[in-house]
């Protein structure tokens, strides 16, 4: 069975896409008037907002109720036949960011049984990041009777010669348009074709390709390392999510009803890492309730070499009530900043009260530090191209290091697949 291939996508018919359409659910967590407009936008139409769960509201004493509605509301959209459904289909994406950059992806679905997000896994679809196995619990609740499933997950090819995705865009004039609109509070333009059978079987064909062994072991100069075809680059808990329902469903079923079960399959999109529109920026700290005070005193004392002097070591920007300064750690334990302090507050919070979050945006961090009690920690982005080959060789990076672009270029909910 192939690890990326076509997908049974529903897309809804005779509806506002730009109703239809929200971000992904993980972002804005700490902005709940973010939700608050989106669902004035979408002004009692059917959208997307009714059948996920913004993170923003997972405290909420209500998620049992919350869950009960989205899955009544999935059943509806079915019963009332609003999806178009197109079978065995590729979409090709082109997605216009806010910077005006547009960057391309193919909408199909990833084989869960080839993808792991253990530690050490060899997988040839792999996290790049550490999984939060904490955080899959919950999502679990949302997904388990869920009859559809929506993607907010990109997944990567490390396609340097850009074979697979790029031709596409020379051709997508002969194809059928199945979507075409401007997507809500700054999200930028979305237009997505669907692929005929003759470029769908030489894309799925040049993605199967990604799976060869000693290209693999040519390209990245390794050898006894189980091949990494396929990344995730953003989604990964929804991913992993998808992975551990898929578990709990395979132990009911027969080794025939394995193979083609619509859970197996989790809807995604694949983009180029090598995409010019494709750009990483760092995933950003904040802990709430906390004294600003005590957690700086605390880091010097965890990191004594942590120093406001530019020692050539791993820079953070501290910021909290409008005041801001930059630390450099020397002789760091990981390899990125963000990992380095990591390790810090993850003893500190075990130690001590207070709550983090991980925010895209240096000036959101800002915003949110100006009340006391509450501390931001600002990271440097990392370099995309390290991205493979540090997976590879030394295993998933520390959690939420990176984001591929800001929220606002986050994947908005779109295309649906059952998986009941």
């Amino acid at each position: 069975m192939a690890i990326f291939n076509s997908a049974d996508i529903l897309l809804p018919k005779n509806v506002d896409f730009a109703k239809w359409s929200v971000v992904a659910c993980d972002q804005y967590s700490s902005e709940p008037e973010y939700w608050k407009k989106a669902a004035e936008l979408a002004d009692g139409s059917p959208s997307t907002l009714n059948i996920i769960y913004p993170e923003a509201y997972l405290n909420e004493a209500d998620g049992d109720k919350r869950i009960e509605n989205i899955n009544r509301t999935m059943e509806k959209y079915l019963e009332d036949g609003i999806f178009n459904e197109y079978k065995d289909s590729l979409i090709y994406v082109e997605r216009t960011q806010q910077n005006g950059k547009t960057r391309c992806g193919i909408v199909g679905c990833i084989d869960l049984e080839a993808y792991d997000y253990s530690v050490g896994s060899q997988s040839p679809v792999r996290a790049t990041e550490g999984t939060i196995i904490s955080r899959i619990p919950p999502r679990q609740r949302i997904r388990r009777n869920a009859p559809l499933e929506l993607p907010h997950i990109l997944m990567l090819a490390d396609d340097r010669k850009k074979e697979i995705i790029e031709p596409l865009a020379e051709i997508k004039d002969k194809l059928e348009v199945v979507y075409d609109f401007e997507l809500m509070q700054g999200g930028g333009h979305i237009k997505g074709w669907l692929l005929d059978d003759a470029t769908k079987a030489k894309v799925l064909e040049l993605v199967e390709k990604l799976e060869c062994q000693k290209g693999f072991e040519e390209k990245y100069g390794v050898s006894g390392k189980g091949v990494l075809a396929i990344a995730v680059g953003d989604g990964n808990h929804s991913l992993a999510t998808a992975k551990a329902c898929w578990e709990e469903i395979k132990k009911t079923l027969p080794e025939e009803g394995q193979k083609n079960h619509p859970a197996r399959f989790a809807l995604a999109e694949l983009e180029n890492l090598h995409d010019d529109a494709l750009e990483f920026e760092p995933i950003h700290r904040v802990v709430f309730d906390v004294d600003p005070e005590a957690v700086i005193k605390a880091m010097y004392e965890y990191y004594p070499q942590m120093t406001e002097t530019d020692n050539g070591g791993q820079k953070i920007v501290i910021t909290y009530q409008g005041t801001e300064k930059t630390v450099y750690i020397s002789d760091a334990p990981a390899n990125l900043a963000v990992g380095t302090f990591q390790q810090f507050m993850d003893k500190y919070l075990a130690e001590n009260d207070g709550e983090i979050d991980y925010i895209h945006g240096a000036d959101v961090v800002r915003n949110l530090t100006k009340p006391e009690n509450t501390i931001g920690f600002i990271f440097d982005a990392m370099e995309k191209n390290d991205l493979f080959t540090t997976v590879i060789k030394d295993g998933a990076l520390p959690r939420k290091t990176f984001s591929m672009g800001e929220s606002y270029d986050k994947r908005f909910y779109l295309e649906c697949k059952k998986i009941k």
